[in-house]
């Protein structure tokens, strides 16, 4: 059964495969070119909690700017983190310059899970997909997709995160020792295409014959998730503080702590928000206060409300004015777009 698994599979993944721009087309050979691991490294870091969709032109703006792991090692931090801006999970952006300077010096990157791991930034799943995809290594690869894959096609009942022994043993068990690489993508196609979280496509699916789970009528509700924390709600606000001169408006920023919520960003002067419930704080200038309304936005942990006021005065501390017009080019992380977005509204 095993075998025949990854078989059909394979066969599935040679007619079906996405045509993505980080990966070479099912069966070829890998090539013998130091900038390929480097495009397989630099999408698995940026596919990390992330869609294909949004990926895709980060990864063709990044390759073209710094084609080379050497290119992105030179590189100064702040660029990289405002190329990066509106991805998000913006420690991935730190860890990548970390990681390219890291991999330069030592002159490219290692082929193994384990010296791979060793690099910032670079996880199990990341590691072994890098290890595969890139080098051919055999690496079991689970990501999400390729865990409601396993659970169903096994009947994986427990619960997560407790059932993830099982599914990597499972994963293991079929990963073949040939086409590591494609056998992993094929995996990640299927649970994004067909094996999908709602309304499996179980007709169209190449392991439907061999599917536990599908026999016994319980593939839709595998795996067994825990349910969800509600998220606590957080409260904050942002300033606006615009002068004119004879270039035009501008606007001030700040640069954010190295460490915590949008590290290293650039962003509208707050206060403190990130280590606040009641978004209670200091404003970065004293004076009147206009206030123009609040924006919504989601992370991982909370939900944050933000309250946007325009301040006039001269700020203290440390920033930079910023032309309004060339806002766009600040790299803002998408809050502070937000938060630009209805200031400028509501001058206009």
């Amino acid at each position: 059964m095993t075998a025949s698994i990854s078989d059909a599979l394979l066969d599935w993944y040679d007619r079906s495969a996405r045509a993505l721009p980080w990966r070479l087309p099912p069966g070829e050979p890998l090539p013998n070119d130091p900038a390929w691991p480097y495009r397989v490294w630099l999408s698995e870091v940026m596919l990390q909690q992330t869609t294909v969709a949004a990926v895709k032109p980060y990864f063709e703006t990044f390759t073209r700017r710094w084609p080379t792991v050497e290119a992105l090692a030179a590189a100064g931090e702040d660029e990289v983190m405002a190329a990066w801006a509106g991805l998000g999970y913006y420690s991935r952006a730190r860890n990548l310059v970390k990681c390219a300077r890291e991999v330069a010096a030592r002159g490219g990157f290692p082929d193994t899970e384990e010296e791979l791991r060793a690099l910032p930034g670079l996880g199990a799943y990341t590691a072994a997909a890098i290890a595969a995809i890139a080098f051919g290594r055999r690496a079991v690869v689970v990501d999400a997709n390729v865990e409601r894959v396993a659970a169903r096609l096994f009947a994986i009942a427990e619960p997560l995160p407790g059932a993830r022994k099982a599914i990597r043993q499972r994963a293991e068990a079929i990963t073949p020792d040939a086409r590591a690489g494609d056998f992993a993508q094929a995996m990640m196609d299927l649970g994004s295409q067909v094996c999908t979280t709602k309304a499996p496509r179980c007709l169209l699916c190449p392991l439907s014959a061999q599917c536990e789970g599908r026999a016994q009528g319980i593939a839709e509700s595998l795996p067994v998730k825990p349910p969800k924390k509600a998220k606590p709600e957080r409260r904050g606000t942002a300033f606006w503080i615009e002068r004119v001169n004879g270039a035009g408006a501008e606007v001030w920023l700040v640069t954010r702590p190295g460490r915590g919520m949008l590290g290293g960003m650039r962003a509208l002067p707050d206060d403190g928000w990130s280590a606040r419930a009641d978004g209670s704080g200091e404003a970065p200038v004293t004076g009147v206060a206009e206030e123009l309304g609040a924006v919504r936005h989601t992370f991982t942990h909370a939900h944050l409300t933000l309250s946007v006021r325009r301040i006039e005065g001269e700020p203290g501390g440390e920033g930079e004015w910023w032309p309004v017009e060339r806002l766009d080019e600040a790299g803002l992380p998408t809050l502070y777009v937000k938060a630009a977005r209805l200031a400028l509204a509501r001058e206009d």
